[in-house]
Protein backbone atom coordinates (compact mmCIF):
# COMPACT_ATOMS: atom_id res chain seq x y z
CA UNK A 1 0.00 0.00 0.00
CA UNK A 2 0.92 3.72 -0.83
CA UNK A 3 2.38 5.85 1.82
CA UNK A 4 0.07 8.77 0.88
CA UNK A 5 -3.42 6.75 2.31
CA UNK A 6 -6.09 8.20 3.01
CA UNK A 7 -8.37 9.16 6.29
CA UNK A 8 -11.71 7.45 6.50
CA UNK A 9 -13.76 10.42 5.90
CA UNK A 10 -11.55 11.77 3.02
CA UNK A 11 -12.02 7.99 1.44
CA UNK A 12 -15.73 8.33 1.62
CA UNK A 13 -15.89 11.96 0.23
CA UNK A 14 -13.91 10.16 -2.63
CA UNK A 15 -16.00 7.43 -3.10
CA UNK A 16 -19.02 9.78 -3.39
CA UNK A 17 -16.91 11.94 -6.15
CA UNK A 18 -16.62 8.88 -8.03
CA UNK A 19 -20.50 7.88 -7.44
CA UNK A 20 -21.73 11.13 -8.46
CA UNK A 21 -19.43 11.85 -11.86
CA UNK A 22 -20.46 15.38 -13.17
CA UNK A 23 -22.54 15.81 -10.22
CA UNK A 24 -19.38 16.23 -7.94
CA UNK A 25 -19.34 19.45 -6.35
CA UNK A 26 -19.76 20.71 -2.57
CA UNK A 27 -23.36 20.50 -1.69
CA UNK A 28 -24.18 17.22 -3.81
CA UNK A 29 -20.97 15.62 -1.82
CA UNK A 30 -22.61 16.72 1.49
CA UNK A 31 -25.77 15.66 0.56
CA UNK A 32 -24.55 12.19 -1.01
CA UNK A 33 -22.52 11.72 2.77
CA UNK A 34 -25.43 12.45 4.80
CA UNK A 35 -27.78 10.48 3.00
CA UNK A 36 -25.92 7.79 3.14
CA UNK A 37 -24.12 7.88 6.51
CA UNK A 38 -27.61 8.93 7.95
CA UNK A 39 -25.68 12.16 9.56
CA UNK A 40 -25.22 15.52 9.46
CA UNK A 41 -22.01 16.54 7.76
CA UNK A 42 -20.83 20.42 7.80
CA UNK A 43 -20.39 21.48 4.12
CA UNK A 44 -17.06 23.12 5.73
CA UNK A 45 -15.80 19.50 6.61
CA UNK A 46 -16.61 18.44 2.75
CA UNK A 47 -14.85 21.62 1.50
CA UNK A 48 -11.58 21.07 3.50
CA UNK A 49 -11.10 17.19 2.65
CA UNK A 50 -11.70 18.33 -1.07
CA UNK A 51 -9.04 20.55 -0.72
CA UNK A 52 -6.87 18.50 0.83
CA UNK A 53 -6.93 15.95 -1.30
CA UNK A 54 -6.89 17.74 -4.04
CA UNK A 55 -3.38 19.58 -3.49
CA UNK A 56 -2.76 15.30 -2.43
CA UNK A 57 -3.10 14.60 -6.37
CA UNK A 58 -6.79 12.64 -5.46
CA UNK A 59 -8.94 15.22 -7.30
CA UNK A 60 -9.22 17.58 -10.04
CA UNK A 61 -11.60 20.25 -10.06
CA UNK A 62 -13.01 22.55 -12.60
CA UNK A 63 -15.65 25.44 -12.59
CA UNK A 64 -18.72 24.01 -14.30
CA UNK A 65 -21.26 26.47 -15.86
CA UNK A 66 -23.44 29.17 -13.95
CA UNK A 67 -27.20 27.67 -13.23
CA UNK A 68 -29.99 29.19 -12.34
CA UNK A 69 -30.75 26.30 -10.04
CA UNK A 70 -27.81 28.15 -8.38
CA UNK A 71 -28.85 31.63 -8.69
CA UNK A 72 -26.43 31.99 -11.59
CA UNK A 73 -23.34 30.68 -9.63
CA UNK A 74 -20.89 28.34 -10.96
CA UNK A 75 -19.67 24.84 -9.29
CA UNK A 76 -16.51 23.80 -8.68
CA UNK A 77 -16.81 19.98 -10.21
CA UNK A 78 -14.40 17.39 -8.65
CA UNK A 79 -13.35 14.03 -10.42
CA UNK A 80 -11.01 11.42 -8.82
CA UNK A 81 -7.65 10.87 -10.81
CA UNK A 82 -6.46 7.74 -11.73
CA UNK A 83 -4.26 7.44 -8.59
CA UNK A 84 -6.79 8.08 -6.19
CA UNK A 85 -8.49 5.44 -7.83
CA UNK A 86 -5.55 3.04 -7.60
CA UNK A 87 -5.20 3.63 -4.13
CA UNK A 88 -8.91 3.27 -2.97
CA UNK A 89 -9.08 -0.35 -4.72
CA UNK A 90 -5.59 -1.02 -2.78
CA UNK A 91 -7.78 0.21 0.35
CA UNK A 92 -10.63 -2.04 -0.59
CA UNK A 93 -8.15 -4.47 -1.24
CA UNK A 94 -6.59 -4.66 2.26
CA UNK A 95 -9.90 -4.42 3.94
CA UNK A 96 -11.15 -7.71 1.97
CA UNK A 97 -8.35 -9.48 2.90
CA UNK A 98 -8.88 -8.26 6.51
CA UNK A 99 -12.85 -9.68 6.86
CA UNK A 100 -11.71 -12.73 5.44
CA UNK A 101 -9.38 -13.84 7.90
CA UNK A 102 -11.46 -12.51 10.70
CA UNK A 103 -13.89 -14.92 12.70
CA UNK A 104 -17.25 -14.52 12.42
CA UNK A 105 -18.44 -11.31 14.53
CA UNK A 106 -20.81 -11.96 17.26
CA UNK A 107 -19.47 -15.33 18.10
CA UNK A 108 -17.28 -16.16 20.91
CA UNK A 109 -13.73 -18.04 21.04
CA UNK A 110 -14.30 -19.43 24.44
Amino acid sequence: MKKNRLGEFQELILMAVIVLQEEAYGNEIQRELEERLDERISVGAVQTGLKRMEEKGFLTSEWGEATQRRGGKRKRIYTATPYAQQVLQEMKDVRASFWEAMPRLGTSSA
